[in-house]
């Protein structure tokens, strides 16, 4: 089985085979045999991870023989940033475009995707018609919790309007075989972004708005990592969530019911 990751590491970095192969010091066919799925020696595993920038568990999973339960705690933490914001737009499309199997997004409101990603939509349509499964799970409009997050936060647009936003734009994905949006009534927990072995999370703060909240990137290495906690954590929301009415997407709670 070649190895996908690899390959898509040395794409990214620029790099031909002849060039890797002549700092690795090995022959080109070397390479070849290692994109295609053989697993390069301990030495060749730290030169390779170092010139294409991806850590060797990323590159190679299990290839120290280690159980995943004893990869280490941080092993799956690709960065960590203080505030969503400081992961710029650019990579957050990035994201979106490389995804090819499950885009899972749950959150309050959303509402920054589409409003920084005019042409989201529109990826994300496209990423259904070529199989991609969508998820989108959003704040309930009619949700106690709606209500106590609006008064802690103190912003200028509140959460239901933000939702309603998100809602219009992504009003073509609830006729989309493929996409699912649903509403969730659940406390500001975690705000979740998957795309397919990789993942966003934000951790919420006490009256913080999710653009200051810390942000998370993982890479999924083995089924007992962090990243299969957060996924759980999705999954759990998710079951526990109702299908969005096309016809009657939302109706906002009242102030004072």
């Amino acid at each position: 089985m070649s190895n996908e990751r690899m390959t898509a590491a040395v794409t990214r970095s620029g790099l031909t085979l002849e060039q890797l192969a002549r700092k690795a010091d090995v022959d080109p066919k070397t390479v070849q045999r290692w994109l295609a799925g053989r697993t390069p020696h301990p030495r060749h595993r730290y030169t390779i991870a170092a010139l294409v920038g991806e850590s060797e568990e990323f590159l190679w999973p299990g290839a120290r023989r280690r159980p995943a339960d004893a990869l280490g705690a941080a092993a799956e933490l690709v960065s960590a940033h203080p505030h969503r914001t400081d992961l710029n737009a650019d990579r957050w499309w990035d994201f979106f475009k490389t995804a090819g199997a499950q885009i899972d997004l749950l959150g309050y409101t959303l509402y920054f995707l589409p409003h920084q990603h005019p042409q989201l939509v529109e990826l994300l349509l496209d990423k259904c018609e070529q199989g991609c499964r969508v998820r989108v799970a959003l704040a309930d409009p009619q949700s106690e919790h709606v209500q106590r997050r609006d008064a802690e936060e103190h912003e200028a647009i509140t959460l239901v309007p933000r939702i309603r936003s998100t809602l219009d734009a992504f009003q073509p994905l609830l006729d989309c075989p493929n996409a699912d949006l649903r509403f969730q009534d659940a406390p500001l927990y975690n705000s979740v972004f998957r795309f397919d072995d990789q993942m966003l999370v934000t951790p919420h703060l006490y009256a913080t708005p999710g653009r200051s909240a810390p942000l998370l990137h993982l890479r999924r290495l083995g089924p007992n990592g962090i990243f299969s906690r957060f996924s759980a954590h999705f999954e759990g929301i998710w079951s526990d969530s109702r299908p969005i009415d096309p016809d009657r997407p939302a109706t906002p709670i009242r102030a004072g019911t």
